[in-house]
């Protein structure tokens, strides 16, 4: 299905329990198969993803947040379009000392309103937050393999912090690449 949507179809706001089901189904969607293998786990990720998100939005802690992108209905229904959190991580690693980092993580768009800028609008939210919380400075990981999201971020001003390798997949090992931008 075709679907037009125009930036003013939607907003960007801190995601509600009314949006858990809207966006576990997003995440699921864009980060595992609902085919081959593994399809029939399909419904369990979903349901972790839920039930995790689930008990984060209920724990209010400092410096974490989830946003939702949804559409503007005239009927009163917001659907969820797209999805990202934002929380501080403790990293540590040898050339740094121990520190927090604002981090990016979940980003996720219903594939029917890929390519609309929601994500960009995601993106530019969580930096907004990041600024608003002190931070001068923000970090998300994105894989080797996912170029559309690179290509985004690239295009956002985000540059390659450092490469990572896994070997979580013993026969593929994956490279993620850690990005950062510098917020002014």
């Amino acid at each position: 299905m075709l679907v037009s949507l125009n930036a003013c179809d939607w907003q960007v706001r801190v995601a509600t329990s009314s949006d858990l089901s809207g966006i576990a189904q997003i995440i699921a969607e864009s980060f595992y198969s609902q085919n081959g293998l593994w399809g029939w786990a399909f419904p369990l990720f979903k349901i972790g993803i839920y039930e995790d998100l689930r008990y984060r939005l209920q724990t209010l802690m400092p410096h974490q947040t989830c946003l939702v992108a949804i559409h503007n209905s005239q009927l009163g229904n917001h659907q969820v379009l797209g999805t990202v959190e934002l929380g501080v991580r403790f990293v540590h690693s040898w050339t740094n000392y121990n520190r927090l980092l604002p981090y990016v993580s979940n980003l996720a768009v219903d594939p029917r309103y890929r390519r609309y800028g929601l994500a960009s609008s995601l993106l530019t939210s969580c930096e907004q937050v990041c600024k608003s919380w002190g931070f001068q400075d923000i970090y998300p990981h994105v894989l080797e393999k996912n170029h559309q999201a690179r290509k985004l971020y690239l295009k956002l001003g985000y540059e390659i912090y450092r490469v990572e390798s896994s070997w979580q997949d013993f026969f593929l090992p994956s490279r993620q690449f850690f990005l950062h931008k510098r917020l002014r």
